[in-house]
């Protein structure tokens, strides 16, 4: 059993809860400037007549155009919280793991270090302590942290079996003995709906759903949301769904913010992380990643909450990376991660100015 203790920090956040959310394998790009007019009205990437998603997403303004894609990241957090990742303004963020794909990326994430062992989407389960495991172990935190996933290896990348945490990933049903009608129908019908795409995710949709329901019956003061049509999209090639996927994870997420400003045990107390586990190439190359695919190894990052100043798009010149966040969760909750390795440092212009 790993040691786990809390070692206080220099001034406590306002931050009692964390939620951690991924966009699977998508572009800083079209996050900052929104759809990428090549791809959109473009015939090759594009599974059906694009025409009204061209009125749903162009613009010749950029502002406007990132806007109409993403709107809860540019009218909320860009007035509210802070954006990273802009690499017009040499405002960089990048893994540190040399292969640039999922689990990797995402051990890099949860354990804030790059393992080099991990070097396929079919590794075993996990055996690096993540942050979401070592905070269970704490009493404050114990049985108050859950992961929903599209994907199925999450079940692997967080080691389920031995982090003891609520894990629900891929088409696995949630489980227990008094399930609320939403849980049961949700189960359900996680099971009628097409594989998603053909791509043979879970639906994001679904995922939220169940992540929310469990938001409302156990308030869980960790939450980790994995959505994943975003990567699977691209890489069946159809830029017009994967905008789409785009747009309702942005929307998903609003409707958890909004939600949470609602509940006396969030509102005003917690703090959203969002980022990605990998990039994309840029032109023909935007549906693929891995460390022979220039580019991909480029992510983005956002923060809102209490703590976090409304500095909106980041444009000062800096580095940042994905082995910090792991670090950066426990700073908001007051608390020092270790897991035997050396980790990423914690992500200080998104903390309370103080630390």
């Amino acid at each position: 059993m790993l040691c786990c203790f809390n070692l206080a920090v220099a001034q406590k956040s306002l931050t009692k809860n964390v939620v951690i959310i991924t966009l699977d394998g998508y572009r800083w790009q079209e996050l900052f400037n929104g759809a990428d007019s090549a791809l959109l009205f473009g015939k090759k990437f594009n599974s059906q007549d694009s025409a009204w998603r061209i009125k749903k997403y162009w613009d010749q303004d950029n502002s406007k155009r990132r806007a109409k894609l993403m709107p809860f990241f540019w009218n909320s957090i860009a007035k509210n919280g802070q954006i990273f990742g802009n690499r017009k303004h040499k405002n960089f963020v990048n893994v540190t793991n040399k292969y640039w794909f999922s689990y990797p990326g995402y051990n890099e994430i949860f354990t804030g270090f790059a393992d080099s062992l991990i070097n396929s989407n079919d590794h075993p389960a996990n055996q690096n302590v993540n942050i979401l495991e070592f905070l269970n172990q704490l009493p404050e935190f114990n049985g108050k942290v859950a992961s929903f996933t599209s994907w199925d290896t999450f079940t692997k990348i967080l080691n389920e079996k031995r982090a003891g945490i609520t894990v629900n990933a891929g088409f696995n049903n949630v489980k227990g003995d008094h399930l609320s009608e939403v849980q049961e129908s949700l189960n359900q019908l996680q099971h009628w709906l097409p594989k998603d795409y053909g791509t043979g995710e879970r639906h994001d949709a679904i995922t939220y759903a169940l992540a929310k329901e469990h938001v409302k019956l156990n308030h869980p003061r960790v939450l980790q949301i994995s959505f994943t049509e975003t990567d699977a999209l691209a890489h069946s090639a159809k830029y017009d769904y994967y905008l789409d996927a785009a747009h309702y994870n942005d929307a998903m997420i609003a409707d958890l913010w909004n939600y949470m400003q609602t509940d006396p045990f969030y509102k005003n107390q917690t703090t959203f992380i969002i980022t990605e586990d990998h990039g994309r190439g840029i032109g023909d190359s935007w549906p693929h990643h891995y460390y022979t695919v220039p580019n991909s190894n480029e992510l983005f990052f956002a923060v809102i909450g209490p703590d976090t100043q409304a500095n909106g798009e980041m444009k000062q010149s800096g580095q940042w990376f994905q082995n910090q966040f792991a670090q950066t969760i426990a700073s908001f909750l007051n608390i020092t991660f270790q897991n035997g390795k050396k980790l990423g440092k914690p992500i200080k212009e998104v903390l309370p100015q103080n630390k």
